[in-house]
């Protein structure tokens, strides 16, 4: 076995990470940190240390880790079949019941899955068959995308301009020009403090209105969102929201994708955000919690509407000129059949609900009175910290303090927690695993106090 000295030095020398300042890391001052294992809601690293994972990796192992029967199935499936495409009507008996089990679970008016890996690469996916939707229609001008600030939709050319988070967009050339961006649905930081959640959810409409104007209805094919938004800040919508928006979208015959790549099977204490909100879409975007993560795989489920009009497509035009090599692949798909069985039986969806009621209610409770703490806000099992200078007047810290970034590094210094310093705020967001106890979750809120009351006595 590798000395662990030498895996972090062929790490330094060999690993383009993701999403890692790599100046700083090459220089090594970054540490780097080898995973070894995992159980329930906590993992290990090479060097022994056990850390309470409170973000479910990146949102996505929701079933927990150290499950033996997923990974049964992934070696079963890899032992009887571990490839064949989908191409030209190829199955598996993996993807084929997988795919039923989605839409057993999806709203109604769903009609059927299209497999990928990622949700970058779902998202690209639904651009491309909206935009030969409309193709098909005799509407080679209604093209472009509406997506929101701080909505997080992949790290693509097209994904990457959709998310609206700077970090993704600088010296990337991003966003394309067929994207477009409206307001998020973010109620603490809107502009006019005095504004209802009613008034700023009116504004936010008006503004959709108002965008939609100004482009012309008939060059826009699609509103993506996230049921609550994600990466930009854990930001779950205002009352009436989704009904104010998706009035917009019938009122212009534009098409609504959701994203539920964080939201979907069961996050929010629902099996999906469209079905906890009432979210009317024409097409869902899946991957994280498909899998929980123990294999890549991601969806795009198609609404009974928009596959009608690509089947009349396929017969002007022949077949569809999209797929990946990897789309459906069985060892992915048998990882999704194996993780949806242990949700239903482990009634993850009911503790994401209630144990997810307990741990943002116990937040909201220890850490609001904190000077520093502007708001706590969640939804199921996800939930955000938002820190301030001045809580009264909502004066935000300099970015350069990295206050959200110090909070993060002092709850897993001190207390061996996982939490995540979310981009463009100083915000601590809170993901775990779906079978997280209320004792994890007492842990979790716990040292979450002690990171914050540690932090905030350096910046008096």
């Amino acid at each position: 076995m590798l000395r662990n000295d030498q895996l972090a030095d062929w790490d330094r020398e060999n690993f383009f990470h993701p999403s890692t300042h790599l100046a700083q890391f090459a220089r090594g001052e970054l540490s780097n940190r080898v995973i070894k294992t995992g159980e329930g809601v906590y993992i290990e690293d090479q060097d022994g240390n056990r850390m309470l994972d409170a973000f479910a990796g990146l949102y996505c192992v929701n079933i927990g880790y150290g499950r033996s029967e997923v990974a049964e199935a992934i070696a079963e499936q890899a032992r009887e079949l571990a490839y064949y495409h989908a191409y030209v009507g190829h199955g598996t008996e993996a993807s084929i019941t997988l795919a039923k089990m989605i839409l057993d679970r999806a709203p109604d008016n769903m009609s059927k899955v299209y497999f990928g890996l990622s949700g970058s690469d779902a998202n690209e996916t639904n651009i491309k068959l909206v935009w030969y939707y409309n193709n098909v229609l005799g509407r080679p001008q209604k093209k472009k995308i509406i997506s929101r600030w701080r909505g997080y939709h992949g790290s693509g050319l097209m994904t990457g301009s959709l998310t609206g988070l700077e970090l993704f967009h600088k010296k990337f050339d991003l966003p394309l020009e067929q994207v477009i961006h409206t307001d998020a649905p973010y109620y603490f930081r809107r502009d006019d403090l005095s504004q209802s959640e009613e008034e700023f959810v009116a504004q936010c409409a008006a503004s959709l209105e108002a965008l939609i104007e100004k482009e012309g209805a008939d060059t826009i094919a699609a509103f993506i969102g996230e049921p609550v938004l994600g990466t930009g800040g854990i930001v779950p919508p205002p009352a009436g929201y989704w009904e104010a928006i998706q009035a917009v979208l019938k009122k212009h015959d534009i098409l609504l994708i959701a994203d539920e790549v964080v939201t979907g099977f069961g996050r929010l204490g629902s099996m999906f955000g469209s079905q906890h909100y009432g979210i009317e879409p024409d097409i869902i975007t899946i991957a994280k919690g498909l899998t929980s993560a123990y294999a890549p795989l991601s969806g795009s489920i198609v609404s009974d509407k928009v596959w009608k009009v690509l089947e009349k497509g396929t017969d002007e035009l022949g077949p569809i000129g999209h797929g990946w090599t990897y789309s459906a692949h069985p060892i992915g798909a048998a990882a999704g059949v194996a993780n949806l069985q242990l949700i239903d039986k482990l009634d993850l969806v009911s503790n994401a609900r209630d144990t997810g009621a307990y741990f943002n209610h116990q937040l909201k409770e220890v850490l609001s009175t904190s000077p520093i703490v502007g708001e706590v806000r969640g939804e199921g099992i996800l939930a955000a910290v938002e820190f301030v200078k001045d809580k009264d007047d909502r004066v935000f810290f300099d970015a350069s303090q990295k206050v959200g970034p110090q909070i993060a590094a002092a709850l897993m210094e001190r207390s061996s927690v996982i939490g995540r310093a979310m981009p463009q705020g100083d915000i601590l967001g809170f993901a775990p695993p779906l079978c997280m106890t209320r004792s994890e979750a007492d842990k979790i809120v716990e040292a979450a106090h002690d990171a914050v009351q540690h932090v905030a006595k350096s910046l008096v």
